[in-house]
């Protein structure tokens, strides 16, 4: 599922990759459902590819997004991102990921965690696992 969801540099919340066009992807944003082109020249990455810094080896998002969700018994969570401290967003991350490198890992990279867990939330997407094998499928499909 996360492979689909895609972070656009520059614009603000996740967007659902529908289809692939030339030189162009069709995103659809999560938060209103508007549909628009995301050009080459714009930094586009895959939520399935990101990874966060940790003591040992970077931990997949997928991973600290099933922690989150087990954390907050699959509701959004409650701490005000726009409010809360660093040391409370530094303990928030402490529960879900206890190992994080607090050499690498910002107070701005928690709030976009916190941020993009809660728009998933909203979005009803909570299968935070592997790709399935029709989702890789489908994708393999759009990649065409």
């Amino acid at each position: 599922m996360l492979k689909t969801i895609l972070s656009i540099s520059g614009k603000p919340g996740l967007y659902k990759l529908v289809s692939r066009g030339k030189n162009m992807l069709i995103v659809e944003s999560l938060a209103d459902k508007k549909r628009f082109p995301a050009y080459g020249n714009e930094k586009i990455i895959s939520l399935g590819d990101i990874a966060m810094y940790t003591d040992a080896e970077d931990v997949p998002l997928r991973t600290i997004l099933a922690a989150m969700k087990e954390k907050e018994n699959g509701n959004i969570v409650a701490l005000d991102i726009k409010k809360a401290s660093s040391d409370e967003l530094y303990n928030y991350l402490e529960t879900v990921l206890s190992n994080y490198d607090r050499d690498r890992v910002h107070a701005s990279d928690i709030k976009k965690l916190i941020s993009w867990y809660n728009l998933l939330v909203k979005s009803g997407m909570v299968d935070f696992e592997e790709d399935t094998s029709a989702e890789v499928a489908k994708q393999a499909e759009l990649e065409e």
